[in-house]
């Protein structure tokens, strides 16, 4: 259907609006994953390897989880459909022909193409220009990482997408955004690369949708072996199929959702 890349292509005309806080975001991105960096350069100056991860792999990983904070939005912005939700509007949306879950799934991959043009490839550049990243050899390898990086993003919806589906029961969602943006980059390796937890919790955080977000598209762009699953395809098959769970208990409980929707003050 031709909605759908109309969708799409609001999305990123929307976001490009923005000019002013893309740089500064793209700044800020820039100078945490500076500082991020030199600290973990101190730590493995001391302890040289720490659960397969060496200084550059670190370094590496902590541009990756900058690239990607604003594509994956593990911190936020939540959906619109958060506020819509809230206000009633999404009374509107309902009674649009179309799949609620495929219409904001568009909405959001057309946000989140944006952000990976203007923020992730220039935060990424200064990483390598700062520092000695570990970079893909081969084209196979540079095609798996921005298939993990487009997994990333869906996966990403689909954890937000749930977020603002609670507000149909909750009719507030900033309850479930302030447990999520405390929980979610921890468990997403944004703040710190998994490899740097204890074995046992780093192996259970792979596990989970978020690490599927930052720290398995960073294990992706460096190759390692200790993916879930072993090795690039199979932190792929991870992110695919956690993809696919997320997309279809979303459109599953949206169906559940639209049939108690309550519109506050009416």
């Amino acid at each position: 259907m031709r909605v759908y890349p109309a969708v799409f292509a609001l999305g990123l005309r929307r976001y490009s609006a923005y000019r002013a806080a893309t740089f500064a975001g793209l700044l800020t991105n820039c100078v945490f994953g500076a500082i991020n960096a030199l600290v973990l350069l101190a730590l493995f100056a001391v302890r040289p390897e720490i659960n397969g991860y060496d200084s550059g792999d670190a370094v590496t990983q902590v541009f990756v989880a900058q690239a990607l904070i604003a594509a994956v939005a593990v911190m936020g912005p939540p959906l619109d459909l958060d506020e819509r939700v809230r206000s009633g509007a999404v009374a509107t949306d309902l009674l649009r022909p179309v799949s609620l879950t495929a219409w904001w799934l568009f909405d959001d991959l057309g946000r989140a193409a944006f952000q990976l043009l203007f923020r992730s490839v220039p935060t990424f550049c200064v990483g390598a220009v700062l520092f000695d990243l570990r970079l893909p050899d081969g084209a196979l390898r540079w095609t798996a990482v921005l298939a993990s990086f487009a997994l990333a993003v869906v996966v990403s919806f689909g954890l937000r997408y749930l977020y603002a589906l609670s507000g149909f029961w909750l009719l507030d969602t900033r309850g479930v955004w302030a447990v999520a943006g405390l929980l979610g980059p921890v468990a997403a390796g944004m703040l710190l690369p998994l490899p740097l937890f204890p074995a046992a919790v780093g192996e259970v955080l792979r596990l989970l949708p978020w690490a599927s977000t930052v720290q398995v598209p960073a294990d992706v762009l460096l190759g390692k072996d200790t993916l879930p699953g072993g090795g690039v395809p199979g932190g792929l098959a991870v992110q695919a199929a956690w993809a696919v769970v997320l997309l279809a208990l979303g459109a599953w409980t949206a169906t559940r959702a639209t049939r108690r929707v309550v519109v506050q003050g009416g």
